[in-house]
């Protein structure tokens, strides 16, 4: 869970810290130069992580050389030394519901950890009962005549502490906007939290079909692609257009939707409009957020 890796986070933060304190106290033998090197390397990015593991390479070889156990001993601390990433994967069920606290705690924490949620909005894991991800006009075990509430907009949420970097992404609509999204994550000194869009059989389609599903999820607007990053002048930056598609289109394609409309027609439609508007409301909040120029670069 993400408290469990908050405490894996703080464990190679500790490593590390202690791994240039001991590399410190041999400075004169490691070379101050190459010491400083190590200990303020820039590792934001790929290549800076690469020169790091060249530079550690010169620091062993020093080790090597010196035929003394207590400089040898520092050969398994070294490692600790390049920067390591910490990723914590879920589903919704998860990071909507019963892990929320532990996904919250984390991200409030304010340190170097990443979330990644991969979202199906269906609780598969314990019979696909209706939850927080579940969204309006679904059926679910305890929503049988579907779900007139809305979904929780968990991306919100995090964004609210101003420090997190949050994005919402969906690989078969927009790879590139996932790809950045990760970079940007990874890079970002300081919590991270990806939403992703994520098929799943239960949602009554052939997965053949999925990457052209997820384009018609983020045209008729019931899925946004954004990027929430704290450097920005004007965090928040939509990548996905004003609908293009009607959202009852979609929403028909999917069993979990279509399933009412065979039974109860008159309740589906209520629950379709009522879709309809909450996404577009929702929509409205993320356009105010983001300004007229974040606003203007999605269209």
């Amino acid at each position: 869970n993400a408290e469990f890796g908050l405490g894996m986070l703080l464990s190679v933060e500790r490593k590390r810290k202690r791994a240039g304190q001991l590399l410190q106290r041999h400075a004169k033998e490691i070379g101050e130069k190459l010491l400083a090197e190590v200990l303020d390397a820039d590792q934001s990015t790929s290549s800076g992580v690469a020169a790091q593991r060249t530079r550690l390479e010169e620091v062993k070889k020093i080790l090597l050389r010196s035929q003394r156990e207590d400089l040898a001993a520092l050969l398994p601390v070294v490692e600790h030394l390049v920067k390591r990433s910490v990723w914590v994967v879920g589903g919704d069920g998860w990071a909507y519901d019963i892990g929320f606290g532990g996904l919250d705690h984390a991200i409030a924490s304010g340190k170097n950890i990443k979330i990644l949620v991969l979202d199906t909005e269906v609780y598969s894991n314990t019979g696909g009962q209706q939850s927080k991800s579940t969204p309006t006009g679904a059926v679910a075990k305890f929503a049988a005549a579907g779900k007139a509430e809305g979904k929780k907009d968990l991306g919100r949420i995090a964004m609210s502490y101003g420090n997190v970097y949050v994005a919402q992404v969906a690989l078969g609509a927009k790879d590139s906007q996932t790809l950045n999204a990760f970079l940007e994550a990874e890079s970002y000194d300081g919590p991270a939290l990806i939403i992703a869009y994520c098929p799943c059989i239960s949602h009554g389609y052939d997965m053949r079909e999925q990457l052209e599903h997820q384009k018609n999820a983020v045209a008729s607007g019931y899925w946004q692609l954004y990027r929430f990053d704290p450097r920005r002048a004007n965090p928040l930056q939509l990548d996905s257009k004003e609908a293009t598609e009607d959202v009852a289109t979609f929403m028909a394609s999917e069993n979990r939707f279509n399933q009412l409309t065979r039974a109860n027609p008159k309740r589906a439609e209520e629950l379709t409009n009522s879709a309809r508007e909450k996404l577009a409301k929702r929509r409205r909040i993320y356009e105010d957020m983001s300004g007229d120029d974040a606003r203007d670069s999605s269209r």
